[in-house]
């Protein structure tokens, strides 16, 4: 007796199960890094304010977590327990209240920034109601969590405490980023179908980061005394460019 073919694997279906399941990932390690600037904040007298908005940030990442299974469940991928700690990404060399600056920043005003920009051109695409329900439920919590980043770099502001910042830019934008951001990828990453499913194509998704530094991040930097030239270079492609030569020579495992 032959046997029956396997059934083809629907390549959009496939990969709106995967970037769910990436993104509880992403959200529960967000609950981690939100608790642990939290209790760092608390530290300072200067960001002691600001800590109760990272607790409350850390419970919302654990509701998106929760949100995000569920989404990756219904497009045939179950995820559930917890993930290890993220790794701290300020520079060893820093000073403690740089470090936690450094983090807040890519955390909540890149990182967040982004993510808002990203749920908000998906709710104009999404129709499914639970889908949208999710998609605005995430997008109004991401708007609270990027404030806390630019309340926290006002206040270095204030202390003129953010000029470190300007060198590191380049680094932190590139740990922002896929190690393939920038380079072409499979035709199914650009299916318009997946927008039906909460995913940005990846040409989208690039365009739409770049966008999004040029006309919110870089100057909400620059009005806080960040010089943003290093990272506009890096944008513009001298940088870039040599870290995709790198992702060409050292493949990884696609999220």
């Amino acid at each position: 007796m032959s046997r029956r073919p396997a059934p083809a694997i629907d390549p959009v279906r496939a990969l709106a199960a995967s970037a769910w399941a990436f993104r509880w990932r992403v959200e529960l390690e967000a609950e981690v890094r939100f608790a642990r600037l939290a209790d760092r904040l608390d530290a300072t007298a200067a960001g002691a304010a600001l800590a109760p908005l990272a607790r409350r940030a850390a419970g919302d990442e654990r509701r998106h977590a929760e949100r995000c299974a569920e989404l990756a469940a219904a497009w045939g991928t179950a995820v559930s327990g917890e993930v290890a700690p993220p790794p701290e990404v300020a520079p060893a060399r820093l000073e403690p209240e740089e470090a936690t600056c450094y983090e807040l920043v890519a955390a909540c005003c890149v990182a967040e920034t982004g993510s808002v920009a990203v749920l908000t051109s998906l709710l104009t695409s999404a129709r499914e109601p639970r889908l949208r329900a999710v998609l605005h439920e995430l997008a109004v919590d991401e708007v609270a969590h990027a404030r806390l980043g630019w309340a926290a770099l006002d206040l270095a502001r204030r202390r003129g405490s953010t000029a470190f910042l300007g060198p590191l830019l380049p680094a932190m934008l590139k740990g922002s980023v896929d190690d393939d951001f920038f380079l072409p990828v499979d035709p199914a990453r650009e299916d318009p179908r997946l927008l039906a499913a909460g995913v940005l194509p990846h040409t989208a998704r690039r365009t739409l980061f770049v966008e999004t530094l040029d006309r919110v991040i870089f100057p909400g930097l620059e009005g806080a005394g960040v010089d943003t030239s290093a990272g506009r270079a890096w944008l513009g492609g001298d940088q870039r460019i040599s870290s995709a030569a790198t992702a060409r020579q050292v493949p990884v495992a696609e999220s």
